[in-house]
Protein backbone atom coordinates (compact mmCIF):
# COMPACT_ATOMS: atom_id res chain seq x y z
CA UNK A 1 0.00 0.00 0.00
CA UNK A 2 2.81 2.40 0.92
CA UNK A 3 4.59 1.66 -2.35
CA UNK A 4 1.45 2.55 -4.30
CA UNK A 5 1.14 5.84 -2.42
CA UNK A 6 4.78 6.70 -3.16
CA UNK A 7 4.37 5.82 -6.84
CA UNK A 8 1.21 7.93 -7.04
CA UNK A 9 2.95 10.86 -5.36
CA UNK A 10 5.92 10.63 -7.74
CA UNK A 11 3.56 10.47 -10.71
CA UNK A 12 1.75 13.60 -9.53
CA UNK A 13 5.01 15.50 -9.08
CA UNK A 14 6.16 14.49 -12.57
CA UNK A 15 2.82 15.45 -14.08
CA UNK A 16 2.91 18.80 -12.32
CA UNK A 17 6.46 19.41 -13.61
CA UNK A 18 5.18 19.02 -17.16
CA UNK A 19 2.32 21.40 -16.32
CA UNK A 20 4.85 23.95 -15.03
CA UNK A 21 6.78 23.82 -18.27
CA UNK A 22 3.67 24.20 -20.39
CA UNK A 23 2.35 27.04 -18.25
CA UNK A 24 5.71 28.81 -18.41
CA UNK A 25 5.82 28.61 -22.19
CA UNK A 26 2.29 30.01 -22.36
CA UNK A 27 3.13 32.98 -20.13
CA UNK A 28 6.33 33.75 -22.02
CA UNK A 29 4.45 33.68 -25.32
CA UNK A 30 2.25 36.51 -24.00
CA UNK A 31 5.11 38.76 -22.94
CA UNK A 32 6.43 41.23 -25.50
CA UNK A 33 10.12 41.77 -26.03
CA UNK A 34 11.62 43.86 -23.24
CA UNK A 35 9.37 42.52 -20.48
CA UNK A 36 11.13 40.17 -18.05
CA UNK A 37 9.51 37.39 -16.06
CA UNK A 38 10.17 36.79 -12.38
CA UNK A 39 8.73 33.35 -11.66
CA UNK A 40 7.38 33.49 -8.11
CA UNK A 41 8.41 30.18 -6.61
CA UNK A 42 7.62 30.73 -2.93
CA UNK A 43 5.96 27.74 -1.26
CA UNK A 44 6.71 25.59 -4.31
CA UNK A 45 9.10 22.61 -4.24
CA UNK A 46 12.51 22.49 -5.88
CA UNK A 47 11.22 20.09 -8.52
CA UNK A 48 8.92 22.76 -9.95
CA UNK A 49 11.73 25.31 -10.04
CA UNK A 50 13.97 22.76 -11.75
CA UNK A 51 11.24 22.16 -14.35
CA UNK A 52 11.08 25.89 -15.12
CA UNK A 53 14.89 26.06 -15.09
CA UNK A 54 15.02 23.29 -17.70
CA UNK A 55 12.88 25.52 -19.93
CA UNK A 56 15.43 28.32 -19.63
CA UNK A 57 13.90 30.38 -16.80
CA UNK A 58 16.62 31.85 -14.59
CA UNK A 59 14.92 34.52 -12.47
CA UNK A 60 12.82 33.42 -9.49
CA UNK A 61 11.17 35.31 -6.64
CA UNK A 62 10.92 34.37 -2.98
CA UNK A 63 9.49 36.21 0.03
CA UNK A 64 10.80 34.28 3.05
CA UNK A 65 14.47 34.40 3.98
CA UNK A 66 14.73 30.84 5.33
CA UNK A 67 13.01 29.25 2.35
CA UNK A 68 15.12 31.32 -0.03
CA UNK A 69 18.31 30.29 1.74
CA UNK A 70 17.45 26.59 1.47
CA UNK A 71 16.65 26.89 -2.22
CA UNK A 72 19.78 28.89 -2.95
CA UNK A 73 21.88 26.20 -1.31
CA UNK A 74 20.34 23.31 -3.25
CA UNK A 75 19.51 24.72 -6.70
CA UNK A 76 21.76 25.82 -9.60
CA UNK A 77 24.02 28.74 -8.77
CA UNK A 78 23.25 30.72 -11.91
CA UNK A 79 19.68 31.36 -10.73
CA UNK A 80 18.95 35.04 -10.10
CA UNK A 81 17.02 35.33 -6.85
CA UNK A 82 14.71 38.28 -6.31
CA UNK A 83 13.40 38.94 -2.80
CA UNK A 84 9.84 40.13 -3.37
CA UNK A 85 8.21 40.22 0.06
CA UNK A 86 8.27 42.55 3.03
CA UNK A 87 11.85 42.34 4.28
CA UNK A 88 12.73 42.90 7.93
CA UNK A 89 16.03 44.68 8.51
CA UNK A 90 17.34 41.85 10.72
CA UNK A 91 16.97 39.39 7.82
CA UNK A 92 18.98 41.38 5.27
CA UNK A 93 22.31 39.95 6.41
CA UNK A 94 21.24 36.42 5.50
CA UNK A 95 20.43 37.16 1.85
CA UNK A 96 22.99 39.90 1.17
CA UNK A 97 25.75 37.48 0.05
CA UNK A 98 23.81 36.20 -2.97
CA UNK A 99 20.47 37.93 -3.67
CA UNK A 100 20.31 39.53 -7.13
CA UNK A 101 17.60 42.09 -6.42
CA UNK A 102 15.49 43.19 -3.47
CA UNK A 103 12.23 44.34 -5.00
CA UNK A 104 10.31 45.71 -2.07
CA UNK A 105 12.28 48.45 -0.34
CA UNK A 106 9.74 50.48 1.58
CA UNK A 107 11.84 52.69 3.90
CA UNK A 108 15.09 54.57 4.17
CA UNK A 109 15.93 52.43 7.20
CA UNK A 110 15.79 49.28 5.07
CA UNK A 111 17.80 50.93 2.32
CA UNK A 112 20.53 51.80 4.83
CA UNK A 113 20.64 48.22 6.14
CA UNK A 114 20.92 46.75 2.65
CA UNK A 115 23.80 49.13 1.95
CA UNK A 116 25.50 48.11 5.20
CA UNK A 117 25.20 44.38 4.57
CA UNK A 118 26.13 44.68 0.91
CA UNK A 119 29.30 46.54 1.93
CA UNK A 120 30.23 43.69 4.29
CA UNK A 121 29.98 41.31 1.34
CA UNK A 122 31.79 43.66 -1.06
CA UNK A 123 28.72 43.84 -3.28
CA UNK A 124 26.34 46.36 -4.81
CA UNK A 125 22.75 45.11 -4.50
CA UNK A 126 20.09 46.22 -6.95
CA UNK A 127 16.82 47.33 -5.35
CA UNK A 128 13.40 48.61 -6.32
CA UNK A 129 11.41 51.09 -4.26
CA UNK A 130 7.96 49.78 -3.42
CA UNK A 131 4.94 51.99 -3.96
CA UNK A 132 1.72 51.73 -1.98
CA UNK A 133 -1.00 52.75 -4.41
CA UNK A 134 -3.52 49.95 -3.97
CA UNK A 135 -6.47 50.51 -1.64
CA UNK A 136 -5.76 47.48 0.56
CA UNK A 137 -4.31 48.53 3.90
CA UNK A 138 -2.44 45.23 4.19
CA UNK A 139 -0.03 46.15 1.43
CA UNK A 140 3.33 47.70 2.26
CA UNK A 141 5.16 50.43 0.42
CA UNK A 142 5.79 54.15 0.10
CA UNK A 143 2.93 56.48 -0.67
CA UNK A 144 3.63 58.83 -3.59
CA UNK A 145 4.38 61.67 -1.16
CA UNK A 146 6.65 59.46 0.96
CA UNK A 147 8.53 58.42 -2.19
CA UNK A 148 9.04 62.05 -3.15
CA UNK A 149 10.19 62.88 0.38
CA UNK A 150 12.71 60.03 0.42
CA UNK A 151 14.18 61.06 -2.91
CA UNK A 152 14.28 64.78 -2.06
CA UNK A 153 16.05 64.01 1.24
CA UNK A 154 19.05 62.85 -0.74
CA UNK A 155 20.58 60.47 1.79
CA UNK A 156 20.22 57.63 -0.70
CA UNK A 157 22.91 59.31 -2.80
CA UNK A 158 25.49 58.51 -0.10
CA UNK A 159 24.79 54.78 -0.15
CA UNK A 160 27.50 53.24 -2.28
CA UNK A 161 26.45 49.58 -2.07
CA UNK A 162 22.85 49.78 -3.26
CA UNK A 163 21.65 50.70 -6.72
CA UNK A 164 18.08 51.93 -7.11
CA UNK A 165 16.89 50.45 -10.39
CA UNK A 166 13.24 51.46 -10.48
CA UNK A 167 9.87 51.06 -8.80
CA UNK A 168 7.58 48.16 -7.95
CA UNK A 169 3.96 47.97 -6.84
CA UNK A 170 0.94 45.71 -6.52
CA UNK A 171 -2.42 46.82 -7.84
CA UNK A 172 -5.62 46.32 -5.89
CA UNK A 173 -6.92 42.76 -6.05
CA UNK A 174 -10.28 43.63 -7.59
CA UNK A 175 -12.32 42.75 -10.67
CA UNK A 176 -12.51 46.37 -11.83
CA UNK A 177 -9.98 46.50 -14.67
CA UNK A 178 -10.20 50.27 -14.92
CA UNK A 179 -9.16 50.65 -11.29
CA UNK A 180 -6.25 48.30 -11.84
CA UNK A 181 -5.27 50.16 -14.98
CA UNK A 182 -5.44 53.55 -13.27
CA UNK A 183 -3.15 52.33 -10.47
CA UNK A 184 -0.60 51.08 -12.98
CA UNK A 185 -0.79 54.41 -14.80
CA UNK A 186 -0.14 56.32 -11.58
CA UNK A 187 2.88 54.12 -10.89
CA UNK A 188 4.19 54.75 -14.41
CA UNK A 189 3.71 58.49 -13.95
CA UNK A 190 5.65 58.39 -10.68
CA UNK A 191 8.41 56.39 -12.35
CA UNK A 192 8.70 59.03 -15.08
CA UNK A 193 8.79 61.79 -12.46
CA UNK A 194 11.56 60.16 -10.43
CA UNK A 195 13.48 59.25 -13.56
CA UNK A 196 13.40 62.83 -14.84
CA UNK A 197 14.39 64.46 -11.55
CA UNK A 198 16.97 62.02 -10.19
CA UNK A 199 18.03 59.40 -12.73
CA UNK A 200 17.92 61.08 -16.12
CA UNK A 201 21.49 60.01 -16.86
CA UNK A 202 21.25 56.59 -15.18
CA UNK A 203 20.34 53.85 -17.69
CA UNK A 204 20.05 51.31 -14.85
CA UNK A 205 16.98 53.11 -13.47
CA UNK A 206 14.67 51.40 -15.91
CA UNK A 207 12.54 48.82 -14.09
CA UNK A 208 8.80 49.11 -13.62
CA UNK A 209 7.89 45.94 -11.74
CA UNK A 210 4.14 45.50 -11.69
CA UNK A 211 1.79 42.80 -12.86
CA UNK A 212 0.96 39.42 -11.30
CA UNK A 213 -0.94 36.33 -12.38
CA UNK A 214 -4.35 38.02 -12.42
CA UNK A 215 -3.37 41.33 -14.03
CA UNK A 216 -0.03 41.02 -15.81
CA UNK A 217 -1.46 41.56 -19.30
CA UNK A 218 -2.94 44.89 -18.18
CA UNK A 219 0.35 45.73 -16.48
CA UNK A 220 2.29 45.14 -19.70
CA UNK A 221 -0.09 47.46 -21.54
CA UNK A 222 0.62 50.10 -18.88
CA UNK A 223 4.39 50.03 -19.15
CA UNK A 224 5.60 47.18 -16.96
CA UNK A 225 9.11 45.94 -17.71
CA UNK A 226 9.04 43.11 -15.16
CA UNK A 227 6.10 40.89 -14.18
CA UNK A 228 5.94 38.64 -11.11
CA UNK A 229 3.95 35.51 -11.88
CA UNK A 230 3.54 32.49 -9.63
CA UNK A 231 0.18 30.72 -9.56
CA UNK A 232 -0.33 30.81 -13.33
CA UNK A 233 2.96 28.95 -13.75
CA UNK A 234 3.26 26.74 -10.68
CA UNK A 235 -0.36 26.24 -9.67
CA UNK A 236 -1.72 26.56 -6.10
CA UNK A 237 0.91 27.06 -3.43
CA UNK A 238 2.11 24.12 -1.35
CA UNK A 239 2.15 25.37 2.26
Amino acid sequence: MKANVVQCSMFNVQRNMYDVQGNLREVLSRLPQGVRLVAISKYHPNEYIEAAYAEGQRTFGESHEQELRQKHETLPKDIEWHFIGHLQTNKVKYIAPYVTMIEAVDSLKLLREIDKQAAKNDRVIDVLLELHIAEEETKYGLTPDALRELMAGGEWRQLQHVRICGLMMMASYVDDEEQIRSEFRLAHSLFDEIKEHYFADAPYFCERSWGMSHDYEIAVEEGSTMVRIGTTIFGPRVY
